[in-house]
């Protein structure tokens, strides 16, 4: 009977640690999703590609059949997951960011990865301001490989020979952008 009693402390013991262990791990978790939700994780690069480097050339279809190839003539180069819970919330900003500073639809591109059985609310906002092509899956889109996407939503800034000027997980982070003709 005392075994019995003592394998059932332990049980109650080994159960309480790890009830406090998870505990520990939600909080962590928390912490960090408040951080990437706020854009405050200044060290995660945004692309594979760094400043004053050029992104490999590409070549896309946009969403009204048209094709895109690059890097040159392009200003702008957003990315964006329709898994991201944050996408949504920097179409607005990217948007505005394109008005803003007077980038032609033409030099503006976004990408909108992820699965296309519903394609989210934010292409149509994004369709009038730029153009758009999407993909099903990273591994499909030759535009995330060209700039080596590190994490979404992703925003570079290009001069007009396609050379990257700047990068940002939040388009509020760019610098002021040349347009375009």
């Amino acid at each position: 009977m005392t075994v019995l009693v003592a394998a059932v402390a332990l049980v109650g013991v080994l159960c309480l640690l790890d009830l406090l262990l998870t505990f520990g791990v939600i909080r962590r978790l928390r912490e960090h999703a408040e951080l990437i939700t706020l854009g405050g994780v200044p060290d995660i690069p945004v692309l594979g590609v760094a400043v004053g480097e050029q992104p490999a050339p590409f070549s896309a279809t946009t969403t009204e059949g048209d094709l895109v190839s690059g890097p040159g003539g392009l200003v702008m180069v957003a990315f964006f997951s329709t898994t991201c819970s944050v996408c949504p919330e920097r179409v607005p900003p990217f948007v505005s960011y394109l008005s803003d500073h007077g980038v032609a639809r033409e030099s503006a591109l976004a990408v909108v990865l992820g699965p296309q059985d519903e394609p989210p609310a934010f292409v149509t906002a994004l369709a009038g301001a730029a153009r758009v092509t999407t993909a099903p899956e990273l591994d499909d889109d030759p535009l995330t490989r060209a700039f080596k996407v590190v994490g979404y939503p992703a925003f570079c800034l290009l001069d007009g020979d396609g050379t990257v000027i700047a990068t940002s997980h939040d388009p509020a982070g760019l610098p002021e952008a040349a347009a375009a003709p």
